[in-house]
């Protein structure tokens, strides 16, 4: 970030923080969590900016406050579960979630920095971690809050709006639906009550119940993911000069040796990578691959190469799938809980690099087409053995698709964000794909990498793409 002083430190300064509850009060009550709920209770972040506006020029900081605490208050009397704490069952040590109604939490902070200064938007800056409200986590899930958010006005007159809730809560599309309404309930500069949400369903009743029925475990059926990453485990403690590493690592840590990169794809390069890997066709493999099959493909065989994995090498691409039409019957409509599970593709480093894109993408495909209600099951059982933490593996490759949820649309403020840009998620080397906010057929890949293969990767992920 460019500043005018080489010694000068911007700060962001707290001037206000307020627990924020229910405007409706439920009775308190335990919510079961599936599997799927307990798998990251962590607070993911995501920060909104909304650029100066001759708009906000007679909108007060105190304003902007007040009416996002207003609209959450509102919109908490809906997804009620937002306002309570995590749980852990004494009989079985599993997380729950207690609706208690102990409120989220809204800070309100200025910093004389300007938007400007912080460059593009997009490319993750330590800086935003002082747009968010960071609760203390001292191991005790029940004092932890499930949502929170800071709304910041920078010296240019443009805000920002960040905003943490715990994945135990919800998932992606549920994360979406509820800021949209809570956007819309704070109707800052706007007629309130525009936003049609669907109504949420709460109760993870259907996964719950796969979750516990053992009895009817299926011969036939298995996860691949599992069975692929357990693969993958037994071929890193089967390499003695990684044995070491396993033990220094985890899945979770925020590991500082990870530059988060986000790359620009419009959708003109995606168009042109679609030609020049599937050639001038215009039958069924060029009309049916869509953008994330392609990219998925792409990303997975120049990761594979830009870190160095030897070629004897199991290697294996995860990506995740919703469930909720998956299973039989669906999952009800406004189901606001994790309904995602991992599908996977496993094959040799070696075969990876001369495999064509059109095969991978064929690959892909038939990973995607294998998860079924049968693959839910298997994978919610296997979920609900012992767990562990495991290291970041460079033979795994994670990637998940965020660009049926355009975050940059909410509106906490008058029009669109100049741009939504994640934080440090617990899973740094996993690949994002987002809508860009300029190009509707763009797509913004953000990766974690390690800085000795950024520019190996780079080169290799743009070369077909100019």
């Amino acid at each position: 970030m460019a500043t005018q002083h080489e010694n000068y430190v911007p700060i962001v300064t707290v001037t206000k923080r307020a627990s924020v509850y229910p405007k409706t009060v439920h009775p308190h009550r335990i919510l079961n969590l599936s599997s799927l709920d307990r798998q990251c209770p962590l607070l993911m972040y995501l920060v909104f900016f909304y650029k100066p506006s001759h708009a906000y020029d007679n909108l007060s900081l105190n304003l902007v406050f007040s009416s996002l605490k207003s609209g959450l208050e509102e919109t908490l009397s809906i997804w009620y579960p937002a306002a309570g704490r995590l749980n852990l069952n004494p009989n079985d040590g599993k997380l729950n979630l207690w609706c208690n109604n102990e409120g989220a939490v809204l800070s309100e902070a200025v910093t004389q920095v300007k938007i400007s200064d912080l460059g593009d938007l997009s490319q993750y800056n330590e800086f935003f971690e002082n747009l968010v409200y960071k609760p203390v986590f001292n191991g005790n899930f029940s004092e932890m809050p499930l949502v929170v958010a800071q709304v910041t006005k920078f010296g240019c007159g443009g805000y920002s709006v960040g905003v943490g809730a715990s994945h135990s809560l919800f998932d992606g599309p549920a994360t979406f639906n509820f800021l949209c309404a809570w956007a819309c309930n704070s109707a800052t500069m706007k007629e309130k009550g525009r936003y049609e949400f669907q109504k949420p369903v709460h109760e993870r009743g259907p996964l719950v119940q796969v979750g516990n029925c053992h009895a009817q475990k299926s011969n036939t059926t298995r996860a691949a993911a599992i069975d692929h990453l357990y693969q993958l485990i037994q071929q890193t403690l089967a390499d003695h000069h990684q044995n070491l590493a396993i033990h220094h690592g985890r899945f979770g840590d925020r590991n500082p040796n990870y530059l988060l990169k986000t790359f620009h794809l419009s959708g003109t390069m995606i168009e042109n990578l679609k030609r020049k890997v599937l050639g001038e066709k215009r039958g069924s493999s060029f009309s049916s691959c869509s953008s994330f099959e392609l990219l998925a493909a792409h990303l997975w065989k120049v990761r594979t190469k830009a870190l160095g994995v030897r070629k004897e090498r199991m290697v294996c691409l995860q990506f995740a799938v919703d469930a909720r039409n998956k299973m039989v019957p669906s999952l009800p409509k406004g189901f606001s809980g994790n309904a995602y599970v991992l599908a996977s593709v496993s094959i040799r480093a070696g075969e990876l690099e001369v495999e064509s894109h059109e095969a991978i993408i064929e690959k892909i495909k038939q990973a995607k087409n294998s998860v079924n209600s049968d693959y839910v099951k298997a994978y919610m059982e296997a979920l609900d053995g012992p767990q562990a933490n495991l290291p970041p593996l460079n033979e795994l490759t994670l990637v998940s698709d965020w660009t049926r949820m355009p975050f940059h649309k909410v509106n906490f403020l008058q029009g669109d964000a100049a741009y939504a840009c994640p934080l440090v998620s617990p899973f740094p080397q996993a690949a994002y794909f987002m809508q860009n906010p300029i190009d509707f057929r763009g797509i913004d890949v953000r990766i974690g990498l390690p800085p000795q293969a950024l520019d190996a990767f780079s080169h290799y992920f743009l070369i077909n793409l100019l």
